[in-house]
Order: structure tokens, then C-alpha cells, then sequence
């Protein structure tokens, strides 16, 4: 009797222990498909990794400009765009993206042929330039020159109130951008340089963006001042 219930016993360790190596093989299996489905996207995979992306590239091309051909305030420029890529990383982790992606060719996209034809809503009556359109029921002033053609806009991570930069316009020069996908227009001004036809500071693209993304595809760009 004493050694049936010995082997008894160690059947039962013996069941016990196959059971937890299955459980936990199962666990294991569970966490790794977790961790899979939870891995960083590419700007090819997420709209919102493209529009990080994008912005990343445009800074790091306005970086490689000011090494190529330096000024007295090109390692003040330099130093702030350094500190702006950083903070579009931070947003690259939070967002699930692939952090430290760049896209530096997107801001030359071919424009789509229906745009040409696509005019931007009019201002609102008694715009100040730095408030954010929402429709076609303005009354002010009309429409200016359409300028860079086919340019998609993202954000240059900067801070401040409404602004834009540019590596096509002077500082001073009022631009209007128009994100089709919405009807929001904003009109900055432009007071910085960059790799771009024009790239919003972050308080701008807030006022014509679409939530949770990055990049506006659809836009128009005007000169208005």
C-alpha cells in the first residue's frame, strides 16, 4: 500500500508539472503574439507615422542646408531644429511609431491632377492671419496667388504663437494654407527658414489639421502678403 501511494503521488507531481509547462508555454505564446501586435509602424503602414516622419525629414534637411552652407546664426538654427527632432521622437514613441523614422522626399509630392482646379474658401471678414477657418462663409478678402503646387504640409514641431517657415518665402510674407480634407484654412506669417515650401509651427497646424494626424496631403497654399 505504502508504494502505491508513492507512485501516486508522483503521477500526480508528474500531471501537475506537465500542466503548468503547457500553461505556461500558452502564456508565452500569448505575450509574444501580444508584443508582435504591439511593434512600432512605419510611416508606410500609419498616416500619423508618415506626418512624424515627414516632419522629422524636413528638419533634418534644414539641418543638413545650414551645415552645407553656414551663416552667423546657422548653430542657433541648428541647435533649436536639433531640439525640435527630439521632441518629434517623443511623439513618434507615444504614437507607436518607429522612432528616429525620417521621410525627407515626401514634401515634393506630385500634385494630384484634380488640384489645380480646387480653389481655397475665402477668408473670414476681419481675420487677423493667425486664427483657423472653418468653412466657406467668409466675406473678406479674396483668394491670392497659389504658390507651391502639390506640396503636402506638416508641422515643423516648433512652439510659439501661429507661424510658418519657409525655404521659398522671406520673413514677413503672409501665407494661407488651406487643408482640403476639412475646409480649415489658417494665414501666418512666415518667420523662419526651412527644408520647405512652408511647414506650420504647431500652434498653426492645430487650427487645420485633422485629429490624430500628421500630415495634411490635400492642400492649398496661397500668397497673400
Amino acid at each position: 500500500m505504502s508504494r502505491r501511494r508513492t507512485l501516486g503521488t508522483k503521477k500526480k507531481l508528474a500531471l501537475l508539472v506537465s500542466a503548468a509547462t503547457v500553461a505556461g508555454g500558452g502564456a508565452f505564446v500569448m505575450a509574444a503574439t501580444s508584443n508582435a501586435a504591439q511593434s512600432p509602424q512605419t510611416a508606410a503602414e500609419s498616416s500619423v507615422c508618415q506626418g512624424l516622419a515627414t516632419a522629422l525629414g524636413n528638419n533634418q534637411r534644414f539641418i543638413d542646408g545650414q551645415r552645407a552652407e553656414p551663416d552667423a546664426q546657422s548653430a542657433a538654427r541648428i541647435t533649436n531644429r536639433e531640439a525640435v527632432i527630439e521632441q518629434i521622437k517623443v511623439q513618434q514613441k507615444a504614437s507607436g511609431c518607429v522612432v528616429g523614422e525620417s521621410a525627407q522626399g515626401s514634401q515634393t509630392t506630385a500634385p494630384q491632377a484634380s488640384q489645380p482646379a480646387q480653389t481655397a474658401p475665402a477668408e473670414n471678414a476681419g481675420g487677423t492671419g493667425n486664427t483657423g477657418d472653418t468653412g466657406n462663409g467668409g466675406t473678406g478678402a479674396a483668394s491670392g496667388q497659389q504658390v507651391c503646387n502639390g506640396s503636402t504640409v506638416t508641422l515643423s514641431g516648433e512652439g510659439g504663437a501661429p507661424a510658418a517657415s519657409s525655404n521659398q518665402f522671406p520673413a514677413g510674407t503672409k501665407l494661407k494654407v488651406t487643408n482640403l480634407d476639412n475646409n480649415k484654412s489658417t494665414t501666418v506669417e512666415v518667420t523662419s527658414v526651412s527644408g520647405s515650401c512652408v511647414l506650420l509651427n504647431n500652434a498653426a497646424f492645430e487650427q487645420v489639421r485633422e485629429p490624430g494626424k500628421f500630415l495634411i496631403r490635400r492642400a492649398v497654399i496661397e500668397k497673400v502678403g
